[in-house]
């Protein structure tokens, strides 16, 4: 199971949301690409990048952090969070993303990102398919849809995704433990999906249950800055 730090910018920071709600933000440090040598000192290899800025103005707005990252360390880069167009994800990939999720244009213009899915191939687009009650939210989390998560992901991978990365945007920041009944319920009902939970992650026993239930990838965010989650710990899963 992959171990992906995740950094979520506001405004050239490094911010944490609860529940994606943008009026309970905490910058937790000044200079993302300080955090991201943080992590690749520690032994990490991937980094889950998120323009919040981008998600909220639907275009690309960080990609000189993105850049930066993608020059100075030698991190994977996934790469979310504005992307609307193609000029949008020619910039990510042209500032150094390895790899994009798409979440608000999966929903909004299929046909785009089945084009990108077909152009760049599944190992470098992710989808992204957060929830909240049951259905996809979008722009960054502000909208949530009348699609329900699981048909979702199910279209998706009819058309050749591999990589997915959920949501639970209940659990997200709020530091109690991930959605574990979702990730079953979407891996039981998915052959060959490679999930990424994201959300909630708190603990070294959070990471060792997503394990058992075979999932591809873990992102955390808020334990890693909280300190709930120790980098030096997160060995065992290397």
């Amino acid at each position: 199971m992959q171990i992906i730090p995740a950094i979520d910018l506001i405004g050239g920071k490094c911010v944490r949301l609860t529940q994606g709600d943008f009026s309970r933000q905490k910058t937790y440090h000044e200079d993302p690409l300080e955090v991201a040598k943080m992590f690749e000192d520690a032994g990490i290899t991937r980094l889950h990048l998120v323009d919040l800025d981008g998600a909220r103005q639907k275009h690309i707005v960080n990609h000189k952090i993105l850049e930066k990252i993608a020059l100075k360390t030698k991190l994977i880069v996934d790469f979310g969070g504005g992307l609307q167009s193609d000029e949008d994800l020619k910039i990510a990939f042209s500032s150094g993303a390895a790899m994009i999720t798409g979440g608000s244009i999966a929903i909004r213009n299929r046909a785009m990102f089945l084009e990108w899915l077909s152009e760049y191939g599944p190992e470098k687009i992710i989808l992204g398919a957060d929830a909240k009650d049951g259905n996809v939210a979008v722009s960054g989390w502000q909208d949530v849809t009348a699609v329900p998560v699981l048909p979702f992901i199910q279209s998706y991978l009819q058309e050749g995704v591999q990589q997915v990365i959920c949501t639970d945007i209940a659990k997200d920041g709020a530091m109690a433990g991930p959605s574990f009944e979702l990730y079953n319920t979407l891996t039981s009902a998915c052959n060959g999906l490679k999930l990424i939970a994201s959300g909630g992650v708190t603990t070294l026993e959070d990471l060792e249950k997503l394990r058992e239930q075979e999932l591809h990838g873990a992102i955390i965010g808020k334990a890693i800055y909280e300190e709930s989650i120790q980098l030096r710990d997160l060995e065992r899963f290397f």
